[in-house]
């Protein structure tokens, strides 16, 4: 960890949770001081523990436990960067039960963006953004040199623009497309300008679950695989979990442990994002979809579970602007960016705005009681945000965010 990075981040954050003020609604359940005492002793927390605070009845204790391990690691600290969501294509040979997003080719709808199309895309926002995120369908003809036309175009253009781009499912299709191996792949598209991934995809890493709403994506450990593959190469990954559809709480906890797994294996993984399934326009009418206070919940749990992946992303392009500011005090320590155009999300029916500028989002933490803080694509770089003093903000008092 370089020596920025050390003011921001606390690698010593046990012995600090050690000396914490307990909260009382932490004193005042059983598995969340069991679950403190865990973590302040060097241990993990286990399934059962993990699946205890699923069920635990006052999520108070739950969030504020959350909030207690997220300022030991990172203060007050919340992160976020300046980036953009462009997709290269609606076109996909899948059809995932969930997915609002996908077209068929004859579609009317359907896309897919030449070189040129992207790189417009991207050219009023390139005095403002530091990164570029793009993911999209499985395209039934491309191979890996379309990817590589556009990422190595882009940065010809914009050399000091971050790529992060292709989720684990889209990796696999291009290296079947193309006839190679995963890591040649990977190798081939981070010559070309591919900084890193983004992680999507992972929906449930349990393959009942999987066979179920996405079938013909890559199994389980495939998904760990190919990250694993982009660890070893040196290109940091992100993971997600995709909750609310047909799986049980059981399944959301083990698809936590093999993500905890695989990063004690690789080590790459630098953020996990959970976001609930949003329901319009799909085709999963039996889906159990997620409240607010639940989709609060899976984040404060991802925090506890999750010890060693150091950032829990309140992905506001899902939840909203409104609760992923209630999670910066449930455990959530970064709100993903600026992200100026999204196209899978707002499909499915987020409402969300696209036009939130970094000075927005950051009097939306301080609003929090938080301090923001700018990060570059792979937290190495920071800038804490100090905003005019002639707009005073007023903070959300704690009491109302339950911890």
């Amino acid at each position: 960890m370089s020596d920025e990075a050390m003011k921001y981040s606390n690698p010593q954050w046990r012995e600090t949770l050690s000396s914490m003020e307990v909260p009382l609604a932490v004193r005042s359940s059983k598995i969340a001081l069991e679950c403190l005492e865990t973590l302040v002793s060097e241990g993990r927390l286990s399934f059962d523990q993990g699946v205890e605070l699923m069920k635990e009845k006052e999520i108070s204790s739950v969030t504020s436990l959350a909030n207690m391990v997220k300022k030991s690691r990172f203060s007050k600290h919340v992160f976020f960067n300046e980036n953009l969501h462009v997709n290269s294509t609606n076109i996909c040979v899948l059809a995932c039960r969930f997915c609002a997003f996908r077209k068929g080719p004859r579609h009317p709808d359907a896309y897919t963006l030449n070189t040129d199309q992207y790189l417009d895309r991207i050219r009023p926002y390139s005095d403002s953004i530091d990164e570029v995120h793009t993911v999209g369908g499985l395209h039934p003809t491309w191979t890996v040199n379309e990817y590589c036309q556009l990422f190595s175009s882009l940065k010809e253009e914009f050399p000091k623009i971050h790529i992060k781009a292709l989720t684990a499912v889209e990796i696999k299709h291009l290296s079947t497309r193309s006839s190679l191996s995963i890591e040649e792949t990977l190798s081939i598209l981070s010559m070309s300008g591919l900084d890193s991934l983004p992680g999507g995809g992972a929906e449930i890493l349990v393959d009942s679950v999987r066979d179920r709403i996405c079938m013909g994506k890559e199994s389980s450990d495939e998904y760990l695989d190919i990250h694993g593959i982009a660890h070893s190469l040196g290109m940091p990954t992100n993971c997600t979990m995709l909750f609310g559809t047909i799986e049980t709480i059981e399944d959301r906890i083990t698809h936590l442990l093999r993500l905890r797994e695989q990063q004690d294996l690789s080590g790459g993984f630098q953020c996990f994002v959970p976001y609930p399934f949003l329901p319009d326009k799909t085709r999963l009418p039996e889906a159990q979809l997620s409240s607010g206070l639940e989709t609060i919940r899976m984040i404060s749990v991802s925090r506890l579970m999750l010890d060693n992946i150091p950032h829990i992303k309140a992905y506001r392009m899902n939840i909203g602007d409104k609760l992923a500011s209630f999670a910066i005090n449930c455990g959530a320590d970064d709100l993903d960016g600026t992200v100026g155009h999204e196209e899978i999300m707002h499909e499915a029916g987020s409402k969300t705005s696209l036009t939130t500028s970094s000075e927005q989002l950051a009097r939306m933490i301080v609003k929090t009681g938080s301090v923001p803080v700018k990060r570059n694509s792979s937290y190495s770089k920071f800038e804490t945000i100090i905003l005019p003093e002639d707009k005073p903000i007023k903070s959300l008092p704690v009491v109302a965010l339950g911890v």
